[in-house]
């Protein structure tokens, strides 16, 4: 797999984590809007959500990394 493959690759699994996440924000806050849930729930999709956070961070610095000019 050659360098444009690879950063293909990372741009397609960084859109669908971005999705994940903004679905997971938007599940959380009608849960938590409706108090439809437990708390327990609640806290393993906010747990998830910060998961996928994280992970999108680390895609983001493997795709644009900081230059210090």
């Amino acid at each position: 797999m050659n360098d444009t493959d690879s950063e293909k690759a990372l741009r397609i699994e960084l859109a669908k984590l971005r999705q994940e996440h903004r679905d997971l924000d938007m599940a959380i806050g009608v849960m938590a809007d409706t108090g439809r849930c437990d708390a327990l729930q609640l806290q393993r999709l906010k747990k998830k959500k910060l998961y996928l956070k994280d992970r999108i961070a680390t895609l983001e610095d493997q795709l644009f990394p900081d230059i210090i000019a």
